[in-house]
């Protein structure tokens, strides 16, 4: 089990790099390179975004400490959740080729962490 929550956490871990890098990005390019973003930067919608960012962190320390049943159900849950929003970003406006390519991988990620939360199964423990 704790083979499976450590790749866990390291996919989370990856995943969090990805949005982070690619968030920057975003932020730099909105600034000082196109200074009339389609996007208001409000107080509001950056403290969205960082509670957005916090829940892959959490994911990372919740794959390793959560026992299996709540483990799997939040990896499987948080990970079709996050799929979808940055599967929906990818649509919004007309996004950097930069923001695009880290958004594919950040979905390929998510996607295969719901995958392997999915597949994960206990093992038995042995009989002898």
């Amino acid at each position: 089990m704790r083979n499976v929550q450590s790749k866990l956490s390291m996919l989370w871990i990856f995943y969090v790099l990805n949005i982070a890098y690619g968030d920057i990005g975003t932020l730099y390019y909105s600034v000082f390179i196109n200074p009339t973003p389609l996007v208001h930067y409000t107080q509001v919608f950056l403290l969205g975004a960082a509670v957005l960012v916090e829940i892959p962190m959490v994911m990372i320390l919740l794959s390793r400490m959560l026992n299996y049943r709540p483990n799997r159900f939040a990896n499987i849950v948080v990970g079709v959740v996050l799929t979808g929003v940055e599967l929906a970003s990818l649509f919004v406006g007309t996004p950097t080729l930069a923001y695009a390519f880290i958004g594919v991988i950040s979905v390929a990620t998510s996607a295969y962490i719901v995958f392997y939360a999915w597949k994960w199964h206990p093992v038995s423990p042995a009989i002898g």
